[in-house]
């Protein structure tokens, strides 16, 4: 069965840092693509950042590009997502997804985990 697990959420203060794990498992992690995504309050879904299969290619949303580092240990079936200089605006529940086409195109969000809540706040 495939499970996808984060961690590391928290309430921080403004310009914090904090760093969220994803836990995979049920599939072979490094044949595909991952996405953090998010959901602030009362808003829709927000993609963050993706990485390839073996990291070598990261992906950033406009808002958060030069906050955020997206990273993977295959070896550990683990994704990472840092995250620095926290803003209020980031306060979000966070999901990792995993990617449905290990040849990228064509494809869409197959799983999620139960994500993870981030509080921005002072």
């Amino acid at each position: 069965e495939v499970q996808l697990v984060e961690s590391g959420g928290g309430l921080v203060q403004p310009g914090g840092s904090l760093r969220l794990s994803c836990a995979a498992s049920g599939f072979t992690f490094d044949d595909y693509a991952m996405s953090w995504i998010r959901q602030a309050p009362g808003k829709g879904l927000e993609w963050v950042s993706g990485i390839n299969w073996n990291g070598d290619s990261t992906y950033y949303a406009d808002a958060m590009k030069g906050r955020v580092s997206i990273s993977r240990d295959n070896a550990k079936n683990t994704l990472y997502l840092e995250m620095k200089s926290l803003k209020s605006e980031d306060t979000a529940v966070y999901y990792c997804a995993k990617w449905s086409d290990p040849t990228r195109v064509p494809g869409y969000y197959d799983y999620w985990g139960q994500g993870t809540q981030v509080t921005v706040s002072s």
